[in-house]
């Protein structure tokens, strides 16, 4: 087998951190609750969560092609509402800046350095904008550049910079892009020039969104004897001014722009959801589109025309011209019929890849074969020759060369998936399946395939220096906890061999294979006291070369106690949750204390599979200002993350005994709290987010197990999410019973706790309006119960402004503490 010599590495990002941060040594002693108000204005929690929410990020690394090299990117602190709360347009499922024509976002990189891998030394750049702001970076194929975007919101700038490498030096090369709909760049093969996606020009001023209306909105539907599944979208279009807005944002006019500025645009200005150049940079791959466009579904389903072009922008060959989608047939495997999942083949010059539903696109249709899989190569004036034909839905294909790709296939329905190696350019040689097993079978997952960058920037399998195998790597799930591996795969008796695997103590994450022997490896070790640091690790000596020095960011809080935990449910279902005790706090000697459970629910088609262990004993105790853990702070128990799983076993739906199942895990997670002396009943709150809160609502509804909870971010009706919510693939009409079962809104009068709604007045995420919990609100109120209800102004459904998160916690605090308890300074608990 012969192959291609390749660089070898990929553009890779390394996130050291997120939501992370840190409290300074005193804050513990110093903190005091915040006292919670019923006037406006946004309120402070204490001193110990507000320095959780300003600590400073941990920056991020993008590996060069070869991979002797990385930018690394600081990240800011978090915005304030002054900028989340900047103008912004909610057009056909996008939210998008109107001054710079980009998606609505507010983080950034700002600050932007050279790192060596040989040995970590750093480089400044010069030349760097002022208030830099980057939205996205990409190595030149020759790693002689990297390409960045940087948004300046106040000047209404939306810019391509270059940073020469050897110079370290950076320079603006143009202005005007769009990014609404991508990154707004791609580099070309041979390093020589970017693909943009530019702002047409003469446009003239935008169309005013309060014109007057010219007539009604209208929508029409006709009997067509099917049932469409149409989930309930966001920010979708409703009126011809919206429509007239999309267009003027979304348009863009292709272009192909040299490292000296010589631009050259190609064909015409259109609204491109996909603009891809082929791997060998000859022909342009389109998706542009069409009216008309819809009042229930959002951009990704309008009409399309999917074609070929040539450098220059001419018409070179249609792939397809794809209708309006407005729903599919019931199931999560349903899909529309045509040409889906367009791509070029990486490992070829200019051949199109793309799938073929055989079932007409509907699960539910007796079929041996759902997809086909198609290619066609340029000069694209042949008949297109079957690639593979599948009994599931094709999940993509890993591209290594003419002998060797991974294909995966996957069906929702039973959580069931294959791996294939195949031959491309040989298709008489039957496909070897290398993996099948439950997408949900954590202990046996084979590992993902390692890719690496070519000479012309594609993405491709890395084989060993012979060509004989290929490197995995995975989580290595197991009954101790995750312990991340990476093997080398043999491709001809598809046998692996462990090359590494991260040890008690610690957990250590394989980035990256260094060189083609599988000796050296990029990694990230963290361990509950220590946030992760990348280091290079010399396999055959056991040496290694350390890259970042991040400090914990929280040394008041280096001494929590983290520990992965088991215990049962009443069925017998085997339950693991993240005990996390603060700084100090010996329950055998200080007794319980309050505890905040905090969880979300997820959907398994067997008991076993819901058994198994999830997480790792050794990962950093990052304190986040999103999930639980910032109550560490304040002396409290945290309990995070156990599992809730709601099982359906062969032909059963897990969700029609989706309260017995929830309850039974809650119960079983109070019982251990109180068995281990860390809380007892009475002194136990719940809470979580979006399918989280949902869950908090019913289990207040459903039990008395807990003193409080906080619902953010969640739906409670579910007849306002008829065709379907998560993993559930019946509508409501099909499945009346559950729908109406599993919404605690049917349930408000049973909640007898007190409970928090916190939740985004702009919420973007389908199914979960703000008028979800306004309505729970309501009910609950009128009904005669505790609650409260807060609605943080141009928030979405992850909250993004400074003083929205610190709100968040204010409530958060004031609210557990006022209906739960505290802990008094000296660790005593009180009232």
């Amino acid at each position: 087998m012969s192959h291609p010599r390749l660089r070898r590495l990929p553009a890779l990002v390394l996130l050291a951190s997120a939501l992370l941060l840190s409290v300074p040594p005193l804050a513990l002693a110093q903190a005091q609750p915040a006292a919670q108000q019923a006037t406006s204005g946004y309120q402070l929690p204490s001193a110990a969560l507000q320095a959780i929410v300003d600590a400073p990020r941990a920056p991020s690394l993008s590996l060069s092609p070869k991979g002797d090299l990385a930018v690394q990117m600081g990240s800011p602190a978090l915005p304030s509402i002054a900028v989340v709360a900047q103008p912004e347009l909610k057009l056909a499922g996008l939210r998008i800046h109107p001054r710079t024509f980009s998606d609505s976002r507010f983080s950034f990189g700002n600050s932007l350095s050279l790192k060596s891998i040989a040995d970590g030394s750093e480089r400044a750049i010069s030349g760097l904008p002022a208030n830099l702001a980057v939205a996205s970076l990409g190595w030149s194929p020759d790693q002689r550049y990297v390409a960045f975007n940087h948004i300046d919101s106040q000047a209404g700038a939306n810019e391509l910079w270059l940073v020469d490498v050897e110079r370290a030096q950076a320079h603006r090369l143009q202005s005007g892009l769009n990014t609404v709909l991508g990154d707004g760049y791609q580099w070309l093969p041979d390093s020589s020039g970017l693909l943009l996606r530019l702002q047409p020009s003469g446009r003239g001023a935008p169309p005013p969104a309060d014109a007057t209306p010219t007539g009604p909105s209208i929508q029409n539907t006709s009997s067509s004897g099917q049932v469409r599944a149409i989930r309930t979208y966001q920010d979708l279009l409703s009126s011809q001014a919206d429509a007239e807005q999309f267009d003027y944002y979304t348009q863009v006019q292709p272009a192909i722009i040299t490292l000296g500025g010589k631009l050259q645009t190609i064909g015409a200005p259109g609204i491109y959801l996909g603009l891809g150049l082929s791997p060998d940079g000859a022909y342009l791959l389109t998706q542009k589109v069409q009216r008309p466009y819809s009042y229930v579904v959002p951009v990704n389903a309008f009409p399309r025309v999917i074609e070929v072009l040539d450098r220059q922008g001419n018409f070179v060959h249609r792939v397809a011209s794809l209708p309006l989608v407005e729903g599919l047939p019931t199931g999560n495997d349903a899909v529309a019929t045509g040409p889906r999942m367009v791509s070029w083949r990486a490992d070829a010059p200019a051949t199109l890849v793309w799938a073929e539903a055989q079932d007409g696109g509907d699960p539910n249709v007796e079929a041996s074969v759902r997809d086909a899989v198609l290619t066609l190569a340029a000069p694209f004036d042949a008949q297109p020759a079957t690639l593979a034909q599948l009994g599931s839905r094709y999940a993509g294909i890993s591209w290594g060369n003419g002998e060797v790709a991974l294909l995966n296939e996957r069906w929702f329905k039973t959580r069931w998936s294959k791996r294939w190696q195949i031959a491309p350019d040989n298709p008489q040689v039957a496909p070897k399946l290398l993996s099948d097993r439950s997408s949900q079978d954590r202990y046996n997952d084979p590992g993902t395939p390692l890719l690496t960058s070519a000479a012309n920037g594609q993405r491709l399998l890395q084989f060993s220096a012979d060509g004989s195998a290929i490197f995995l790597v995975g989580a290595g799930a197991s009954e101790a906890g995750d312990r991340p591996f990476v093997d080398r795969f043999e491709l001809s008796s598809a046998k692996a061999t462990r090359l590494y695997q991260s040890g008690e103590g610690e957990y250590v994450m394989p980035m990256a294979v260094l060189d083609d022997n599988g000796g050296q490896l990029l990694i990230s070790r963290e361990t509950p006291d220590r946030p992760g640091n990348i280091f290079v690790r010399d396999l055959s000596t056991g040496s290694e070369r350390q890259l970042t020095d991040i400090a914990h960011p929280v040394p008041a809080l280096a001494g929590v106690r983290k520990e992965q935990i088991r215990y049962a449910r009443a069925d017998g279902v085997q339950l693991t949750a993240e005990l996390l005790l603060p700084p100090g706090y010996d329950a055998k000697k200080d007794g319980p204390r309050p505890v905040l459970l905090w969880a979300y629910p997820g959907e398994f088609k067997s008991a076993e599979a819901a058994s198994q262990v999830t997480g790792s004993p050794y990962r950093f105790n990052a304190p986040s200002y999103w999930g639980p853990q910032a109550m560490l702070a304040k002396g409290w128990v945290v309990l995070n993350n156990p599992s809730m799983p709601i099982i359906g076993e062969g032909d059963a739906e897990p969700n029609d005994t989706y309260i017995a199942q929830l309850v039974a895990s809650a119960e079983a997670a109070v019982a251990e709290i109180e068995r281990r002396g860390v809380g007892q009943r009475g002194k136990i709150a719940v809470g979580g987010h979006s399918y989280g809160a949902f869950m908090t609502a019913n289990l207040l509804a459903h039990t008395r197990l807990f003193a409080a909870g906080i619902a953010r971010s969640g739906a409670y009706n579910r007849t306002l999410t008829p065709f379907g919510f998560q993993a559930e693939e019946r509508n409501y009409w099909q499945a009346q019973d559950t729908y109406l079962q599993m919404s605690p809104f049917n349930y408000a009068q049973d909640i007898k706790d007190p409970i928090l709604f916190i939740h985004g007045e702009q919420d973007n995420n389908s199914g979960t309006f703000p008028i979800q919990s306004e309505r729970m609100f309501a009910a609950v109120k009128g009904l005669g119960g505790t609650s409260r209800l807060v609605m943080l102004p141009n928030e979405s459904h992850a909250y993004r402004a400074r003083e929205s998160i610190l709100h968040m916690l204010s409530e958060t605090e004031t609210w557990l503490e006022q209906h739960v308890g505290k802990v008094e300074q000296g660790g005593k608990r009180g009232r």
